[in-house]
């Protein structure tokens, strides 16, 4: 799935928050709901904001955090996993508990 039709996916699966917008970011995309920023979109793979106990079940499913290079790692953004993201329902929680991380910081 090349890199538009991911992020085109990803916000259809979310089309259920309000207030939803994607911006571009160095290659990749972040988006922000309300004007804030939760989520990175970048080579077919979201990321969601997370916290020390979000964090937590993340990787308990496997999940690592987001690296723009090699060198580099943002350790407060995860890897959603593929069952979520196909879940759009669960998606959802998912990214309402990455709004609330992000709104917190």
């Amino acid at each position: 799935m090349s890199g538009d039709s991911f992020l085109d996916y990803v916000l259809d699966q979310l089309s259920g928050l309000s207030g939803l917008e994607a911006r571009r970011m160095f290659g990749a995309h972040g988006l922000y709901r309300d004007g804030v920023f939760f989520a990175i979109v970048d080579d077919g793979r979201l990321y969601f904001k997370t916290d020390e106990p979000t964090r937590e079940e993340y990787r308990r499913r496997g999940m690592g955090p987001f690296q723009p290079t090699p060198k580099q790692t943002l350790k407060t953004y995860y890897e959603v996993p593929a069952d979520v993201l196909e879940d759009d329902e669960a998606l959802a929680l998912w990214a309402e508990g990455a709004v609330r991380v992000a709104r917190e910081s």
